[in-house]
């Protein structure tokens, strides 16, 4: 009967984790209520700020990814992860001590530079986003420290004391790793947010405005349907049209600045062309969707360029 009575202990702490039809279980409860927290808010301006002072140069355009066309951090974090993961594997192995310290080191090596492209994509993040992001970094600096502890008790000969710190970092880490998807997947963290432009802007050509109510050199916002665009004239009468919303959190690129040809995002900095979308700074990580644009009885009409080689064409035309 006791044992029994555990069986549905157990299984009552799991159905109250899990979500169920009608509310979501205390984990997503307890993250949520940790999105809309100020208990955090008081640190979140000074670490900005000492992330922006780091003398990183063009190196934080590649931590954030720009190179990769997404964020870099998710996948440089697979080598610690998966370091300490076999490790915790091979702890449970008869004889194969080397190997399980050799892999805790390694993941202690890579954790940093993770870690460093982790804080410079917190930087650019929203308030939200950042308050979740601090306590993810948080478990991360645990496990860390955690797994430091345990490679030094390792190399005393205290195996046990290794293992058993081993084990409790692998477990600090799932719950940062948690942590992390939430951000990226509830919250869209370092995802595209433009990304559905194309699936939504219907085919074809659009009337945008006349060519006389658009300021020469200034950015202003114009619509294809619901699509608002940031649209661009130039003073020889070329004009520019990108997806207005900010591939890298939605900024409105229509007050931003326009620069040598490019616009930056009145938000976090990122820059792009106007001729074909592309992101010539981060931290976006993703370029912008461009419309071509041609005049049409001094009225000008858009449509998206449906490949990025297009872009290149992207010029008016008289009918």
């Amino acid at each position: 009967m006791p044992v029994y009575r555990n069986i549905r202990g157990v299984l009552s702490a799991v159905r109250s984790v899990l979500p169920d039809p009608d509310r979501p279980g205390r984990v997503l409860t307890a993250v949520e209520k940790l999105e809309g927290t100020s208990r955090l808010d008081g640190v979140l301006g000074p670490l900005r700020r000492a992330v922006y002072a780091l003398p990183l140069g063009g190196a934080r355009d590649a931590l954030h990814g720009r190179w990769l066309g997404h964020p870099a951090h998710p996948m440089m974090v697979q080598v610690p992860i998966g370091a300490w993961m076999s490790a915790a594997v091979l702890d449970l192995l008869p004889g194969q001590r080397r190997g399980a310290d050799t892999l805790v080191g390694l993941g202690l090596t890579a954790a940093a530079p993770a870690a460093l492209a982790g804080w410079v994509d917190w930087a650019d993040m929203r308030k939200p986003q950042m308050r979740v992001g601090l306590v993810h970094a948080a478990a991360n600096i645990t496990a860390v420290g955690l797994y430091a502890a345990s490679l030094n008790a390792r190399l005393r000969g205290r195996r046990g004391l290794g293992r058993l710190l081993g084990f409790a970092g692998l477990t600090v880490v799932g719950v940062g790793g948690g942590l992390g998807g939430h951000l990226a997947y509830r919250q869209a963290a370092g995802v595209n947010h433009a990304e559905q432009v194309p699936a939504v802007v219907e085919p074809g050509w659009h009337p945008i405005g006349d060519l006389a109510d658009l300021p020469v050199g200034e950015p202003v916002r114009r619509h294809v349907g619901e699509t608002p665009l940031l649209v661009v004239r130039e003073p020889g009468g070329t004009v520019h049209a990108l997806a207005d919303r900010c591939s890298h959190m939605a900024g409105p690129l229509s007050r931003g600045k326009i620069v040598d040809g490019c616009v930056r995002c009145p938000w976090h900095g990122s820059v792009f062309r106007l001729s074909d979308g592309w992101n010539v700074r981060g931290p976006a990580t993703s370029p912008q969707p461009v419309f071509e644009t041609r005049l049409v009885d001094g009225r000008v009409e858009a449509r998206l360029v449906s490949e990025p080689a297009e872009a290149h064409r992207s010029v008016p035309r008289s009918a």
